[in-house]
């Protein structure tokens, strides 16, 4: 896996990848009228327009963020983090994945540029190819929704075991399932107008949008927490809270998509339906994706196989939240740095990398990527270390509440642990894929995100078989930070040869090795605080709190004292260090 994850979250990444690759098209083909300009003018700004380019895109990323942590936050005390909470997480993997299986890679990766293409040549503005486009896509969707949800049995099948002994849990899945399937209508509805949106410059909508699914969800976790017995055990959930948190979670969906129409609607698309789809351009563009699905599929497998053995641990281990729901936690934590701060530098990097590639001006490509390294690092590899060091802090702190309690919040902070310094590779890899990206190379990320998958499978399965229950999911948290490594490496070859040697003449290696050299002791002191304060002050949340902080703060201030006087200069660069 490329840009993915294994679990919920894990399609997460692979959408904002696709998602931020359709947006920088359409910047890309705005661009390109104004070469000559935008370049004396990026010539000027090399290091502060990205940065500041970045920090207003990562405002609304911070708030989708922030809205979703707090819904996590409720959902885990509403479910817990055991078996029960993980019939409901798989359920919600479903429809991500076979929306993304089904049309999302496609339609995000290839769609959006032939979108600004039509418009731009086309005697109509692209009227006609729009309404083709969206007629397609609301009809495969509606097709495939449909057949999802009567193969519902079979499709649970893939990523939890139907035993006897764990038939309930199981029933209960493909319950939750069919109440959560339609989402792949709306989810595939969201990206149409949102596309559509995107071709028009109109990017604000989209952005905020998925904040509407998050506070419709928050208010249904609130709601089931405070109207309802909560249970603990997946015999104990009544009709009425599978119906509850089934139809809310997809009327979430529902929300966050038609709340495009209005602006879709405000920028100047009707939908009409239209059929004449041949001889349109289509079939081009589905053949163009085929590498971005392929893409997609090797995220898929491995998805499938990760969870499906994260729910065999939860099933042998009902109660201890060292399955499938506590790796889905730990992960949605994990990502949250890359999410804030290397996407949105990514985003305003892509167009200047594109550019340079067309033109043959592979030292400014190169230059470029180097640059995008050192300033995603100085956040990047503190904040894998705070993990690291934090973890445990971190789960009792967000997740020992209603149905989960300390014990079983505990394995979620070791796996928090795990992910930790895989988040460095994981970040490098998703911005150096962006050089391929920028020769518009499609085939070479699906093979890295082969690669990637296989590892990954192949140490999940030894961590399946040879780690007890309770450990193999922390093992496989692990066997990710370990395949993001291994990816890294290829990528980092590979890439070397397309741009003709290294990305810049050492710079880069001397500016991680500072980082290191900051952000390890600072992890130190940090852990030592946060374990001082919390043997002083004893358990609870409170206390908790107060530890958490106590490191937070220790860390931060090491590192930038020790960053400071290692003189890394790419510090200054960041809002507020100036």
């Amino acid at each position: 896996m490329v840009d993915g994850a294994n679990g919920v979250t894990q399609a997460v990444p692979e959408q904002w990848q696709l998602q931020s690759d359709g947006r920088d098209a359409v910047r890309r083909k705005k661009a390109d009228g104004r070469k000559d300009r935008g370049r004396k003018q990026e010539d000027g700004k090399a290091d502060g327009g990205p940065v500041r380019a970045s920090l207003l895109m990562a405002v609304g990323t911070v708030v989708s963020r922030a809205t979703g942590l707090i819904r996590q936050v409720l959902q885990a005390a509403a479910l817990g983090t055991g078996l029960l909470a993980s019939t409901y997480n798989t359920a919600n993997t479903v429809p991500t994945s076979l929306y993304t299986l089904l049309i999302g890679g496609a339609l995000n990766a290839v769609l959006v540029p032939q979108l600004v293409r039509a418009r731009a040549t086309q005697p109509d503005g692209g009227r006609a190819y729009e309404q083709r486009l969206a007629t397609l896509v609301v009809c495969v969707l509606a097709v495939g929704t449909a057949l999802a949800v009567c193969a519902a049995p079979q499709i649970v099948g893939l990523y939890m075991r139907d035993t006897p002994e764990s038939h309930d849990a199981f029933a209960l899945t493909v319950t939750f399932a069919r109440f959560l399937l339609p989402q792949i209508f709306f989810y595939g509805l969201f990206s149409i107008y949102g596309q559509l949106l995107n071709a028009r410059e109109k990017f604000g909508a989209m952005m905020w949008t998925p904040v509407l699914n998050n506070v419709v969800l928050v208010g249904m976790f609130a709601a089931y927490v405070g109207l309802m017995t909560v249970p603990d055990r997946v015999e104990d959930i009544t009709a009425a809270q599978v119906r509850l948190l089934g139809i809310g979670t997809t009327a979430g969906v529902a929300v966050q998509a038609l709340a495009l129409i209005p602006f879709a609607r405000a920028a100047g698309f009707r939908f009409r339906p239209r059929f004449d789809w041949r001889g349109t351009g289509l079939g081009k563009s589905a053949h163009a994706a085929k590498w971005t699905l392929l893409f997609v599929l090797a995220n898929q497998v491995a998805l499938t196989v990760v969870t499906n053995f994260a729910n065999a641990a939860d099933q042998e281990l009902p109660q201890a939240g060292a399955g499938y729901s506590a790796y889905t936690y730990a992960q949605t934590i994990w990502l949250l740095p890359q999410s804030i701060v290397t996407v949105s530098l990514v985003t305003a990097l892509l167009p200047r990398m594109s550019r340079a590639a067309a033109e043959g001006r592979i030292p400014d490509l190169r230059a470029d990527l180097a640059r995008g390294l050192r300033i995603s690092g100085v956040v990047i590899v503190p904040a894998a270390f705070l993990l690291l060091a934090l973890g445990t802090q971190i789960s009792t702190l967000l997740f020992a509440h209603g149905a989960a309690d300390a014990a079983s919040a505990r394995p979620l902070g070791y796996m928090l642990q795990a992910f930790g310094l895989g988040l460095i590779p994981f970040s490098a890899q998703y911005l150096l894929l962006r050089g391929f990206y920028a020769f518009e190379d499609t085939r070479t990320p699906f093979l890295m995100a082969a690669w990637i998958a296989v590892v990954d499978i192949v140490l999940a399965t030894g961590c399946h078989l040879l780690l007890p229950a309770r450990w193999a999911v922390v093992g496989m948290a692990g066997a990710y930070t370990l395949s993001y490594a291994a990816g890294l490496a290829l990528t980092v070859l590979l890439l070397r040869r397309r741009l003709g040697g290294r990305l810049d003449d050492g710079g880069l290696r001397r500016t991680y090795g500072k980082l290191l050299c900051a952000a390890v002791p600072a992890a130190g002191l940090g852990w030592a605080a946060a374990r001082a304060c919390g043997t002083a002050l004893g358990a609870g949340t409170w206390p908790t709190a107060v530890a958490l902080v106590a490191g937070v703060v220790t860390l931060a201030l090491v590192y930038l004292l020790l960053a400071r006087f290692l003189k890394v200069d790419e510090l200054r660069r960041l809002p507020g260090m100036r």
